[in-house]
């Protein structure tokens, strides 16, 4: 089955949701940063986070950023995504390695440790939007229902999960973001929660065989549910030379002619995908003279 993201409407349009399955996005991230079982679950969860963000934008060149900085051994993550669900991350720290939490799970919160998530919206405006707020329990899930009710206003509910195999391969990974929108009524918002409170793991959900539409339908089945919409997400880096060409030249001439003087090729490596590129010295004497 490919990635990808349901979007849908319930309770009369008081209610907004989005759900998806990402274990070949996961999987794909994993394979390129190599990364522990831990580093893993923590990126599977942002980068599904990411997809269903991007999958939110208006515009078709508007861009998501969700980044974490924290004090644990994982230092931090960046995901970013496109309005077109293509999503790409990468972590400070790939190599971590763990002992299970109490409850025997990935221990997510103590590879992240205390830190703040940041939320950067480029919509095509003079100056990006930023909205920030504390890691309330390092789970990433929880951090996003904190970011939305503060930042943005919005009462929502985030679900996020990888379940790992024992050879380290993905074996499930989605989410789902449900929000209720300004006109929600009492009743709605009571029967949501209570719905909410028999969801026990996302991953779990996705283990007894359910997709994103059916879990959709467990949770919001009962309040009229609609599927609007599917599209599909998946690992994409748009890297090309000429872009990090661009990031070189903007170095500063200063920087340049010391890469010039120490006369050998400059490599540089995408953080998202790993491609290496190289600048032979001539390139650089020509990207100075220019």
């Amino acid at each position: 089955m490919n990635d990808y993201i349901v979007r849908a409407t319930a309770a009369n349009h008081q209610i907004r949701a989005f759900a998806c399955t990402t274990k070949e996005a996961v999987e794909m991230a994993k394979n390129i940063h190599n990364t522990s079982p831990v580093a893993t679950a923590a990126l599977g969860r942002l980068l599904t986070a990411g997809s269903m963000m991007g999958s939110m934008l208006k515009g078709e060149k508007d861009l998501i950023t969700l980044q974490i900085k924290g004090s644990g051994p994982i230092q931090g993550l960046v995901v970013t995504a496109d309005a077109n669900a293509n999503v790409k991350g990468y972590v400070f720290n790939p190599d971590v390695m763990l002992p299970p939490n109490a409850l025997g799970k990935l221990d997510v919160a103590e590879a992240l440790g205390l830190g703040v998530l940041s939320i950067i919206k480029d919509i095509g405006l003079k100056e990006p939007y930023i909205g920030q707020t504390h890691l309330v329990t390092s789970e990433i899930a929880e951090d996003l229902t904190y970011y939305y009710a503060t930042s943005e206003q919005t009462p929502s509910v985030v679900a996020l999960g990888v379940l790992m195999n024992k050879d380290n391969t993905v074996r499930q990974s989605g989410g789902f973001i449900i929000q209720l929108l300004p006109d929600a009524s009492e009743e709605v918002i009571s029967h949501l929660e209570e719905k909410i409170k028999q969801v026990t793991s996302v991953t779990e959900m996705f283990e007894e065989g359910n997709s994103p539409e059916q879990i959709l339908e467990i949770i919001l089945g009962d309040l009229g549910l609609q599927i609007l919409e599917k599209v599909p997400t998946k690992y994409h880096c748009n890297c090309h030379r000429e872009k990090v060409e661009k990031a070189l030249i903007s170095v500063g001439r200063k920087d340049l002619q010391e890469m010039i003087d120490e006369g050998k090729p400059v490599e540089l490596n995408c953080h998202f995908c790993n491609e290496k590129y190289e600048f032979q010295v001539t390139e650089l004497e020509g990207y100075l003279k220019n």
